[in-house]
């Protein structure tokens, strides 16, 4: 927590806690996230964990996905949903879990790391649950290690399409119905939200008419 609290006098809006930054590490780095929700922002309605190359429709994300769940729920995880994913043994792969480190045959349901939904109350659950279940460091299947642990199912969200783990064709009138796209570069993330504010209305007039 001290490490916390130093980045942020330091730098205001950077968290951060002692280990590399590098892929093999993403559970800690979601794991030190989650522990700053929970010491920090516990009373948050929702919070979104997602990467840096993703694109975030956030305007959407609250008036379709957000805005209806009033009060907020607790208990509540979302996003695109991953049911029937089984360990990948082949060391090639940069998604390779050896039978050590995961020995079952298939993971529980979770939601791809690209960028998921949760009410405030969820992160300090998974903390707790983190105490006991076996570290991996696929951090989105390791979440979901954690929320079944605790008993938490996922909420499939209202449309499959609203979260993208792979790279969406850029058009106005599309990214104002999804939430989340990949694969999306520094200026790509600038020039989509420019153009969606300008296209917006225009896109919601073709939507409603016949």
């Amino acid at each position: 927590i001290l490490l916390l609290s130093l980045g942020l006098e330091q730098y205001h809006d950077i968290i951060q806690q002692d280990f590399l930054d590098t892929y093999h590490n993403l559970t800690l780095k979601t794991l030190m996230g989650m522990k700053w929700v929970a010491s920090y922002c516990s009373g948050a309605s929702f919070v979104m964990k997602t990467d840096s190359d993703v694109f975030v429709n956030t305007i959407y994300l609250i008036e379709k996905l957000l805005g209806p769940l009033s009060p907020p729920p607790q208990n509540y995880f979302t996003g695109c949903l991953m049911k029937g994913h089984k360990p990948i043994r082949n060391k090639n792969s940069k998604w390779y879990v050896s039978e050590e480190e995961y020995p079952g045959d298939k993971y529980h349901p979770f939601c791809s790391g690209t960028g998921y939904i949760f009410s405030g109350d969820v992160a300090s659950k998974i903390v707790s649950a983190s105490v006991t279940i076996k570290y991996i460091h696929l951090e989105d299947v390791y979440v979901g290690l954690c929320l079944h642990a605790k008993g938490i199912q996922i909420v499939p969200p209202p449309s499959p399409s609203l979260f993208n783990i792979y790279k969406v064709p850029f058009s106005p009138c599309l990214y104002n119905r999804i939430i989340t796209a990949h694969h999306t570069g520094t200026y790509e993330h600038v020039l989509y939200w420019e153009t969606l504010q300008k296209n917006r209305h225009t896109c919601q007039t073709e939507q409603k008419g016949p």
